[in-house]
């Protein structure tokens, strides 16, 4: 079965501060890459091993905050220890832990007011 998601783009405002903040948020290894007309901060990039992962980039761009999507993203261990990165990184964490059949998020907000979800995925 195909993935729903397959890349993301994030706009921001600063790349090289925002990717420093997703690198310490989520534990992930940023490569900032030209790629067409600007700059850009990959994380997960598809491979030939894995082609359901889904990945993306940050980007030169204006954020919508308050009024974009939120893209949920998975912590590398607990909800609780995502939000505590994210507030020490500069992010703004919000509302209370939520638990769904698929595991637990809560909303935060990045660097320039995007809008994402700390996801713990549910141990099987």
């Amino acid at each position: 079965m195909q993935p729903l998601v397959v890349w993301t783009e994030i706009p921001v405002t600063d790349l090289k501060a925002s990717a420093d903040f997703y690198a310490e948020v989520f534990s992930w290894k940023m490569e900032i890459v030209n790629m067409g007309p600007n700059d850009v901060a990959m994380f997960n990039a598809l491979t030939d091993d894995d082609p359901t992962t889904v990945a993306g980039h940050l980007y030169p761009g204006r954020p919508a905050a308050g009024s974009g999507s939120t893209i949920h993203i998975a912590v590398p261990d607990t909800v609780e220890a995502g939000a505590e990165r994210c507030a020490a990184a500069g992010g703004q964490v919000m509302g209370p832990v939520i638990d769904i059949p698929q595991g637990r998020f809560q909303y935060a907000a990045d660097l320039d007011g995007n809008s994402i979800a700390l996801f713990e995925v549910k141990a099987h």
